[in-house]
Formats: C-alpha cells, sequence, structure tokens
C-alpha cells in the first residue's frame, strides 16, 4: 500500500491581490491572500463587512478574475482563461448559493432546479435535489407560496443539481431568522456530508465558524488567521 500524503487541494489560490483604481488612489480588497481548498471540506470564511471574503469567494468561483496572482482547480489555471473556459468551469463544476435567493417567480420549486440540469453532463435528478434538501412536498409550489428559509433550500437545490465539486455560499443565512437559518446550514451541512461535496460559506456570524473544519480569518484585504475546531458542530449546536 502506498502511503498517503498530504491532501491535494482541488481548488488553489495563490498571492490573489485585488484592487479598484491605480496609483494612491487604489483600494484593495484583496491583498496577496494564499488559500488551499481540499476535496470534501467544509470551510468558514469569516471576517466583517469590507474584509475581502465576498472578493475572494468570487475570484474562486470564477466570477471575478484577481488584478494578480493565480487561481488553479485540479491543476487547470483559471487565471487569464479565456471566458468560454471560465463559463464552462462556473457551469459544470461550481454551485453557486446567494443570501437573495433569485429564482424564477413564475416557475415551480422543481422547474426552478430543471433550470440547471440542460446544461451539465450529468445532472442530478430534479426529485433527488429537492428531495435532499427536504421540499419534496412543496414541489409544485410557486416561490411566493414558500418562506424565506424554503426558498434558500430551493436554491440550494438547484446548486447541488450540477453535482458541484464545489458549493460556495455568499451569507446563506443573511437574510433569515435563527431558527430557520439553522435549517439552511443543516441542509448544506448535510450536501457536504453525504455528497463529500466541497463547501465554502461565508459569514459574518462567528458562531456558525463552529460547523466548518477549518475557519480562515480574513481582515483589511488578508488572511487573519486559520484554526480548525477541535470537533466538528452540528447546525443544532449552534448558538447565535
Amino acid at each position: 500500500m502506498e502511503p498517503s500524503g498530504p491532501a491535494v487541494p482541488v481548488l488553489r489560490g495563490r498571492s490573489l491581490t485585488k484592487t479598484y483604481g491605480s496609483g494612491e488612489a487604489a483600494v484593495y480588497a484583496l491583498r496577496e491572500v494564499d488559500i488551499d481548498i481540499v476535496r470534501g471540506e467544509f470551510i468558514v470564511l469569516l471576517g466583517a463587512s469590507g474584509s475581502g471574503k465576498s472578493t475572494l469567494l468570487n475570484i474562486l468561483g470564477g466570477l471575478d478574475v484577481p488584478t494578480s496572482g493565480q487561481v488553479e482547480f485540479r491543476g487547470q489555471t483559471l487565471t487569464g482563461a479565456s471566458d468560454e473556459v471560465l463559463t464552462r468551469y462556473r457551469r459544470e463544476h461550481v454551485g453557486f448559493v446567494f443570501q437573495f435567493y433569485n429564482l424564477i417567480p413564475s416557475l415551480t420549486v422543481a422547474e426552478n432546479v430543471a433550470l440547471v440540469t440542460d446544461i451539465v453532463p450529468d445532472p442530478m435528478p430534479v426529485d433527488e435535489a429537492v428531495d435532499l434538501v427536504g421540499l419534496s412536498p412543496r414541489k409544485d409550489h410557486f416561490p411566493s407560496q414558500l418562506s424565506g428559509g424554503e426558498q434558500q433550500r430551493v436554491a440550494i437545490a438547484r446548486a447541488i443539481a450540477k453535482r458541484p465539486a464545489l458549493l460556495l455560499c455568499d451569507e446563506p443565512t443573511g437574510a433569515l431568522d435563527y431558527p430557520t437559518g439553522k435549517l439552511v446550514l443543516e441542509v448544506i451541512a448535510r450536501i457536504n456530508r453525504e455528497l463529500n461535496t466541497t463547501a465554502v460559506v461565508i459569514t459574518h456570524n462567528a458562531a456558525i465558524a463552529g460547523m466548518a473544519d477549518r475557519v480562515i480569518r480574513l481582515a483589511d484585504g488578508r488572511v487573519a488567521s486559520t484554526e480548525k475546531p477541535a470537533r466538528r458542530l452540528t447546525p443544532a449546536e449552534l448558538s447565535w
């Protein structure tokens, strides 16, 4: 048997810097950030508003490009790649969940989820994705007939129906109350655990850090610290 070595990162960022403007007027959103993300990890990016969390997530997800630095996915360099390559990366490998749900009001739960199944080679059956987020009884309902937490779970089902390698979540509980937020976090944890989907969750809520394998704290566009909790908490154990 071959000796096991360190896990190879599925996603790697090196010296990621993002600036707006130039010269003395330049504003730094990110400053020389290094990050390695291993398959199956649950990572929380923690920091105050303006710390660079969303900028980092958008660069890792191919929604934005760094001013300098490099991003690699499974050994393929994404920095400087064509729009076609980045579109394929986002389409086939990344599921996004944002604070606001971006559902189409005129489509049912199942229809909203089905939107992504035509653009990837091996989609998850719609009913399976809906069931994973606990919404099978509501699959024929429209967004206006759902609570905020249910709508967020539809957004998660839509993201995972692509069978993405990466699930990137930007403040997924930011618009939700405490009990509803816990339900949404439970769904994300379940996807990470059962499908081995790598999950990266942005939050300014330090309590959520307890459910991570690794917590990366950002401040002023830099990585301020990285820590590994002694034990991953379940969402039910969180308190904020």
